[in-house]
């Protein structure tokens, strides 16, 4: 059985938000029409609390984009974004979400970032997605949202590694893109890795 995964298509993540993916917004008519096709829609919610160390603002004199060692492993630093309750956080009013089953939340522990909507970067605390989706029989995943280099990559990476037939539709995802290559980049580590990249046209069952 399919589902369809739709990452964090948020206010901050789209056009005018704290963490602006270019042409974001383009891709919710994509979506939209996706959603027509599924039976079973899921989607995740970065979900930051206030505090959160992957801010730059939480750290003296750090600038969004500067790297720095949080627990040990590298962190990129980020604008204030998606904070519990903002705005910020909410899903963009134009995406549709009259079918979806359940809404993942990541990002709450102010420790450690979460870009998949399966793990923490660490790999050491699991949202539940993939034992939600072993519950309701779900065997492919068709990924969407935001964004193509960060937050959906990580997704299809570890959803393959979860032993799920994975597929990245790339007109539904748009790039942060802090170097010029980092989508296509993002496309070809995906698609090495065992995921099928693919048009929304394509996607009929």
């Amino acid at each position: 059985m399919e589902a369809l995964l739709i990452v964090d298509v948020q206010n901050d993540f789209l056009p005018g938000g704290a963490l602006a993916v270019t042409e974001g917004d383009k891709i919710i008519p994509i979506i939209n029409k996706l959603q027509e096709k599924f039976d079973f829609i899921i989607a995740t919610q970065d979900w930051h609390p206030a505090d959160h160390k992957s801010f730059a603002a939480n750290h003296t004199g750090k600038k969004p984009g500067e790297v720095i060692k949080l627990g040990g492993t590298d962190q990129m630093l980020w604008p204030v974004h998606c904070v519990q309750e903002s705005e910020g956080a909410e899903f963009h009013a134009a995406l549709d979400r009259s079918k979806w089953k359940k809404v993942f939340r990541k990002g709450l522990n102010p420790l450690v970032d979460s870009y998949s909507g399966f793990f923490d970067n660490k790999k050491k605390e699991d949202t539940g997605l993939t034992a939600f989706l072993h519950e309701n029989g779900i065997t492919d995943v068709y990924v969407t949202g935001l964004a193509a280099d960060y937050c959906v990559k990580f997704t299809v990476l570890d959803a393959l590694k979860e032993g799920f037939d994975t597929y990245l539709i790339k007109d539904a995802t748009k790039a942060v893109n802090l170097s010029p290559n980092d989508y296509d980049n993002a496309l070809k580590e995906m698609n090495k890795s065992g995921a099928e990249v693919l048009l929304s046209q394509a996607v009929s069952f």
